[in-house]
């Protein structure tokens, strides 16, 4: 099986003569090393602007930008807010690509789906977090395990199976009718609180379409005493998972699915839907700023700490625990690639203590998490592993969707030009487009700049439904909500927060007649409106 191209692999002759890794198998026939095991880390409410860490220079260049040297904007000292502390993932980030323009769908569950099917969500009809994914539909794991002969586990939140509730919990696909052979966590959107919660299970003594629901087992990791506290728990059950594989079968390559609940809130308000998380997952500065707002240690009496240093301290717990995970699979097999990603843009809830975008951006009520702003579908992105190139960055506009493509590829299949469409009557194309060429190859962009483009697609229940797409190419995005009359434009290269709506054409008859060109701003908005109109979720409402 190929997994990378000849260039990609001189890469990986580099990397070997540095880390003593072997290359996969790049031919048939060809001497290699095992595939290499695959590590997909999902924070949950995480957006780009709580993680800028992992991005040295982008607030320094945002501030610039909308200064006064650049657009003198009144508003611009709110760039330079506080991103929580995260030294883990900020070195990380450092030892392979960052990437910095990723989309993600603008709720956890759509997010999840797209990811695991390679669709956005117009086709997989997972617009709202209460929507249950098909069991009709591709999933690459089920590759993996099938046609690559990985061994697959999912640890935490998996939320794509719909909401638990009349006529059935859980209608939806769940992990094992998805490929995987072991899931422990949680089926639901959000846990009752990181101590208590139910701790579901799908193993071979259970059915592919059910699960069983045990008491929160207490775990330890390396300095983090015994805890019930979710993300020790998952990330130790990771570690256990990895370690038994690596001992049964080295030559056996895995895929660990680990996602977190962090930073996202818990189902039980009362007395705060955030928690302090426990001391020795923090570092200094985050266990000094809980302590002076009066928080509990390991619990979720949070004192009088505001929201925003909420989000910072259990982003920073994770972080700790994310290292733990890193620490223990670099011990066990260097032969790894390592991805990270956030599952949509950080919450702005309009409610006390429930608002956290505290840097990066400069309007944020009424963006974030649920709208198709950049707050609400830009996330942080890094791949790490051999071959690729440490302290590199892309800047190419990608998509959650397209790390489908991305780890087949990685693990040498060739990802489908189509796949399943929900009902499995019919197959729709792939929308996932592989980053492996940006990955080994050095190449700078996946899709065409100004033809090709991704979609970021909501429907928020909590602002009664409000249905809501962006659609951007490599300069230009549109933002076209259902109800109102045309889109919002913007240039996110000049302005990549979105403070300055471009003109919009009266008419789009120079787009369609072939007058205007993509050197005109007014062809990219009618390209990225047609977009919409013919393959988003909005399709049907003639937008």
């Amino acid at each position: 099986m190929k997994i990378v191209t000849a260039t990609a692999l001189t890469l990986l002759a580099v990397s070997i003569g540095l880390s003593g890794c072997s290359p996969t198998n790049g031919g048939e026939g060809d001497l290699a090393s095992p595939p290499p095991n695959i590590l997909l880390i999902i924070a949950d409410d995480v957006g780009m602007d709580v993680t800028t860490g992992m991005y040295p220079g982008l607030i320094d260049g945002l501030a610039r930008q909308y200064g006064p040297s650049g657009h003198n904007h009144s508003g611009a000292g709110a760039i330079r807010g506080r991103q929580a502390s995260t030294p883990v993932l900020d070195r990380f980030a450092s030892q392979g690509m960052r990437f910095a323009n990723v989309w993600a769908h603008p709720f956890c569950s759509p997010t999840r789906a797209t990811l695991l099917t390679g669709l956005f969500a117009a086709k997989t009809k997972v617009t709202t977090y209460a929507d249950a994914l098909s069991q009709n539909h591709a999933s690459f794991v089920r590759q993996l395990k099938d046609e690559a002969g990985y061994s697959t586990a999912v640890f935490g939140k998996w939320h794509m199976a719909g909401l638990p509730g009349a006529p059935v919990d859980y209608p939806g696909m769940k992990p094992k009718e998805a490929g995987f052979e072991l899931f422990r966590g949680n089926l639901h959107a959000a846990i009752t609180t990181y101590w208590e919660y139910d701790y579901q299970i799908q193993d071979g003594d259970t059915p592919a379409d059910t699960w069983r629901t045990e008491a929160p087992p207490k775990r330890s990791l390396p300095g983090i005493a015994p805890t019930t506290y979710a993300p020790v728990v998952k990330i130790a059950d990771a570690i256990e998972w990895i370690t038994a594989r690596e001992a049964a079968d080295p030559d056996k390559p895995w895929f660990a699915w680990v996602a977190f609940n962090l930073s996202h809130a818990t189902a039980r308000q009362q007395p705060s839907a955030m928690c302090v998380p426990e001391a020795d997952t923090l570092d200094p500065e985050s266990y000094s700023e809980m302590k002076e707002c009066g928080g509990a240690f390991g619990s979720s009496d949070t004192g009088s700490c505001s929201g925003e240093a909420l989000m910072r301290a259990m982003t920073t717990s994770l972080d700790t625990v994310v290292g733990k995970l890193l620490e223990a699979v670099d011990a066990l097999d260097r032969n790894t690639h390592v991805i990270y990603i956030g599952d949509n843009g950080t919450p702005m809830y309009n409610r006390p203590n429930l608002d956290f975008i505290d840097n990066m951006y400069i309007t944020r009520q009424g963006r974030g998490k649920g709208t198709a702003y950049e707050s609400g579908a830009r996330v942080g992105m890094a791949v790490r592993g051999p071959g690729i190139a440490a302290g590199a960055q892309s800047d190419a506009f990608v998509h959650a969707a397209d790390l489908f493509s991305t780890i087949l590829e990685l693990a040498g299949l060739e990802p489908p030009a189509t796949v399943p469409d929900s009902g499995g009557t019919a197959t729709v194309p792939l929308d996932a487009v592989s980053l492996a060429p940006i990955l080994f190859d050095k190449a700078s962009v996946v899709r065409d700049p100004n033809e090709g483009y991704i979609l970021t697609e909501t429907e928020n229940l909590m602002t009664g439904g409000t249905r809501s797409v962006g659609a951007r190419n490599a300069t230009y995005k549109v933002v076209c909500t259902a109800g109102q009359e045309g889109c919002e434009f913007y240039n996110l290269v000049d302005d990549p927060l979105e403070e300055y709506r471009l003109e919009t054409p009266g008419s789009c008859a120079g787009y369609t007649d072939g007058t205007w060109t993509p050197d005109d701003p007014r062809w990219h908005y009618c390209r990225l409106t047609d977009v919409v109109a013919r393959y988003s979720f909005l399709a049907e409402e003639g937008k």
